[in-house]
């Protein structure tokens, strides 16, 4: 109907739609050729770009928490102390949700590389959320973090003086 009325208008008339499908030969789109299984070798590249954003994703986010972590300082506060949790329960939710990562880098070819990539940018987002903690004072790193606060004094040798002063006079 489409077609008789751009014809009646002195238009050129529209193929039907049937003659339009039916003149592209089957397994082909348009002026694409099907690659093996159905999918366009443009669609594979695509897939590997895709699978390769998934594992390095986070090392990407490693150069902006080190600028966060420059920026908030070693003051134990609300604004570093959320930074700290959120540097730390990122990674970890990330290893947690492990297998359904490698299963979405199962359509690449490199997946064992990439799943590697994957576990060190993580790896390293966990050290570096512990060094922040660690910066902080957070860690018990000390002797004297790993006694109860009234033990420890027994235990602490008091420091060396390095040098001594004399001298002056007395009014």
């Amino acid at each position: 109907s489409a077609g008789a009325a751009a014809a009646h208008r002195g238009g050129p008339a529209e193929p039907p739609r049937a003659a339009a499908r039916s003149a592209s030969p089957t397994g082909s789109w348009g002026d694409r050729q099907l690659g093996e299984g159905g999918v366009h070798e443009s669609d594979k590249i695509l897939m590997e770009k895709r699978c390769w954003d998934v594992a390095l994703a986070p090392l990407k986010q490693i150069p902006m928490n080190l600028f966060i972590m420059y920026m908030a300082g070693n003051t134990i506060s609300i604004f570093p102390a959320m930074m700290v949790c959120m540097m730390g329960w990122r990674p970890l939710q990330a290893l947690m949700s492990l297998s359904a990562t490698l299963k979405a880098l199962e359509s690449s070819s490199r997946r064992a590389l990439q799943g590697l990539v994957f576990l060190v940018g993580n790896g390293l987002g966990l050290a570096l959320a512990l060094y922040k903690c660690q910066a902080m004072g957070l860690l018990p790193t000390r002797p004297s973090d790993w006694l109860a606060p009234s033990d420890w004094l027994a235990f602490v040798t008091p420091p060396q003086r390095m040098e001594f002063t004399g001298g002056g006079l007395i009014l």
